[in-house]
Order: C-alpha cells, then sequence, then structure tokens
C-alpha cells in the first residue's frame, strides 16, 4: 500500500474489504487462511464427516435427486468440500455436485470434481455451507461520542482511528433495532447490515436445500458492549490493522442475519446430533484391542475440541432450511 492511501481515511467497511480482498489482499496470499488461524475444519477431519452427515440428511430431506449440490462458501484452499466428498457413501458422492466459492486462484492440486467459483452458483438443490465467512464480510464500525452520539469510525491503513459523521439512514436503523449503543461514550458496535445482505443473498441461491453459517457469534440479549473487532496473524491475535497484513474479523449478529424459518444452535448441539459426542472409549478396549483403542482415544479427543465449551464449541450454527423440514432438530 503506497504512503499516500496509508494517510487516507475510510470506513472500516470500505478499508477491510480493499485490505482483505483487494488484489494484494490477505485472502489472496499463497499460505491461505491456514496459514494464520486454525478453524474447526483443519482442527479435525472429523469436522468434515459431521458436514457429511448433514448433507445426507439434506438428501434424504430433498428425495434423493439426480443432482446433489454442495457449496463450501469461503472454502479457503478447498480443504473443507475436499474432505467431505471423501467421507460421502459412494452412492451419494456420484450424485454429488462439490463446488468451492472462493476469490482466491484455484489449487492446482485441487480435486478436479470440484468446481472453483468466484460467488455461489444458482438453483442450488441440496446444501449450502459457509464455514466462517460471515465474520469476514466488511462493515463498518460506530461509537459512541462524548454528547452520546453514535459516529461512524474511521481508520487509515495503519489502523489509527478517529471518528467520523454520526450513523444515519439504514445503518442507523439496523442499529436501533439489533445493536442499541446507548448514550454512554466509548460504547462500540458492528454494523451488521452487509452480512445480513450477503446472507439473504446467498440464501436466495437455494431452489431447496439447507443454507449453513457457522460463525463465532452475538445475540441481542448479550451484544458485546465496545464491539469484537479483532485481527489475526500466525495464529496469534493482533490489532486489527487495513494493510492486507492479517485478517480481520469480528463477531457476527447471527439473529440480524436469520430469515424466517431459521434455527439457532451451538456448534456443540449440532455436532452432537451429527454424532461427535467426545465420549471416551471403554477402558477395557485398551486390552482387547489396543490400536483400535488409541484410535478411538484420539477421535475422541479431537471430537472434544470441536465442542469444547469455551472454544470451537461455543461456535453457533444458523440453520435456513429451503423448502426442506428442519433437519437437526432433536
Amino acid at each position: 500500500m503506497t504512503a499516500e492511501a496509508t494517510g487516507e481515511w475510510h470506513g472500516w467497511r470500505t478499508a477491510a474489504e480493499a485490505a482483505l480482498y483487494g488484489p494484494e489482499g490477505f485472502y489472496r496470499r499463497p499460505e491461505g487462511p491456514a496459514g494464520h488461524f486454525r478453524t474447526s475444519v483443519h482442527a479435525s477431519p472429523l469436522y468434515a464427516s459431521a458436514v457429511a452427515r448433514l448433507l445426507c440428511r439434506v438428501d434424504e430431506a430433498l428425495g434423493r435427486p439426480a443432482s446433489l449440490d454442495l457449496v463450501d462458501m469461503a472454502a479457503g484452499r478447498g480443504e473443507l468440500v475436499t474432505r467431505v466428498l471423501a467421507a460421502l457413501p459412494a452412492e451419494v458422492a456420484a450424485r454429488t455436485r462439490a463446488c468451492a466459492v472462493e476469490i482466491a486462484d484455484r489449487p492446482e492440486t485441487l480435486d478436479h470434481r470440484i468446481e472453483w467459483l468466484p460467488r455461489p452458483p444458482k438453483r442450488i438443490t441440496g446444501l449450502l455451507f459457509a464455514n466462517e465467512w460471515l465474520d469476514n464480510v466488511p462493515l463498518d464500525v460506530a461509537e459512541v461520542d462524548s454528547a452520546g452520539v453514535p459516529r461512524e469510525v474511521l481508520v487509515r491503513a495503519d489502523g489509527t482511528e478517529r471518528l467520523g459523521e454520526p450513523v444515519a439512514g439504514a445503518q442507523a436503523q439496523w442499529l436501533a433495532r439489533w445493536w442499541p449503543l446507548g448514550d454512554a461514550q466509548g460504547a462500540r458496535a458492528e454494523i451488521g447490515l452487509p452480512r445480513d445482505e450477503a446472507w439473504a443473498a446467498a440464501c436466495a441461491t437455494l431452489d431447496r436445500g439447507l443454507a449453513v453459517a457457522v460463525d463465532y457469534a452475538h445475540t441481542a440479549h448479550a451484544r458485546p458492549p465496545f464491539g469484537t473487532l479483532t485481527g489475526f496473524r500466525e495464529g496469534r491475535e493482533t490489532a486489527p490493522v487495513p494493510d492486507g497484513s492479517c485478517d480481520i474479523t469480528a463477531h457476527v449478529a447471527l439473529d440480524a442475519c436469520a430469515l424466517p424459518g431459521a434455527h439457532l444452535l451451538s456448534q456443540r448441539d449440532a455436532l452432537r446430533t451429527l454424532g461427535i459426542t467426545g465420549a471416551r472409549p471403554p477402558l477395557e478396549l485398551a486390552s482387547t484391542r489396543p490400536a483400535e483403542y488409541v484410535r478411538a482415544l484420539a477421535s475422541a479427543g479431537e471430537a472434544a475440541e470441536l465442542t469444547a465449551t469455551g472454544g470451537l464449541g461455543d461456535f453457533v450454527w444458523l440453520l435456513q432450511p429451503v423448502g426442506i423440514p428442519n433437519v437437526l432438530a432433536h
């Protein structure tokens, strides 16, 4: 980024859009997201197995169509969609049209069966799965000034901030509806309207099936008083600096994104419904079949990480059925 650009002030949405998705943005770097932070996808292949089971439930609810869509939003380097295809029963895999949606270039070694697209296809019949996508949809930030007025936060490429104009129009309406700030100086909120719109557009690509968004999230009864905007670089949380050197993310107001008929549940509950429990294998297996016991113990440890309180288990799943019942109903 040029020295001239470094001195310019922008809203956080504009600044993050360029820093993450511009020509030299963070998400176009060759190492991909896995080089900087660990998601459920990277934590264990059990996660992909659970998504494969979810796709099979969607397939049943759809009546086993001749062509079954699997769309992986913000696919990184295609890790999840590759593992899901491998975990599917052969008969289901043979009917599955797999698509990875990502702005970066297609990895050279990616399975030839997977389409690589910059945006989701239209007329989807199947499952659209968005793991940690919405938290990287850029948005503006508001902060209450000394007079009790919410103002847009402006930022330079070096991360320096100042307050801009009062929040107005549709953004002010969103704040009033979903994240009222009150008049305490310094209170902050991330204005989630772009995420609501992005999710609605993704769901609109489904003819029938299920859309799922998985993210760290908050709901109206427990909004964080100072927001959650942060950065990640090389596995560590860092200050959010919109210069392309780090990820810029904020937790998602998933209750605002939810469309009619949606369901919210924790990753812990979602994965347990899909058979990922973290239960330890019986101890007697250690003496009768020790190799099997070691494998089962390792799998239980991975499942425990995926469902852990205070960790990955606290992710929230937003399930949006389209033309089918809720396939994760208890």
